[in-house]
């Protein structure tokens, strides 16, 4: 019995992996499709870290790195983070292949996916990428322009 409810909830963990990775595919490409007036250039992040603080968080910048990636502007993607387009790469991989694992009952990558030198070496990236851009945050910006960009103007 126990063998059962593994397989099935293994199966409903690739589903929800599925949905969010059209979900994180599908938010930035109507947002590409609804931003006429380059409201994204202006509007205030939704981002709860940014609001808070005012500088940015790891995360931060990679919707608006998708919206442009998606309109095919490569420098203004980048500009906004480095991972944008690769999220998208690794959004469409995951469908790809967890729609493959589902079909075939057979799993694939799981070597990789929970390589633990992977993950550190993803978090130290992660972690340097998001100092570098501290650092160049704070150094363009005065105090005044970083609150105005957080909750308490």
């Amino acid at each position: 019995m126990t063998l059962i409810n593994y397989t099935i909830n293994r199966s409903k963990r690739k589903i929800y992996g599925i949905i969010g990775a059209i979900i994180t595919l599908i938010v930035p490409f109507f947002l590409m499709l609804f931003n006429s007036d380059n409201h994204l250039e202006t509007d205030q992040s939704l981002c709860p870290f940014k609001m808070l603080t005012g500088l940015p968080c790891p995360g931060c910048g990679i919707t608006k790195s998708m919206v442009y990636c998606y309109g095919g502007d490569w420098q203004k993607s980048l500009h906004y983070h480095l991972l944008g387009p690769l999220v998208i790469v690794f959004c469409v991989l995951t469908i790809v292949v967890l729609t493959t694992e589902l079909i075939t009952k057979k799993e694939y990558f799981n070597t990789l996916l929970f390589n633990k030198k992977i993950a550190v070496g993803l978090a130290v990236f992660l972690g340097t990428y998001h100092l570098i851009r501290i650092i160049y945050f704070v150094k363009n910006n005065s105090i005044d322009a970083i609150l105005h960009q957080s909750i308490w103007k």
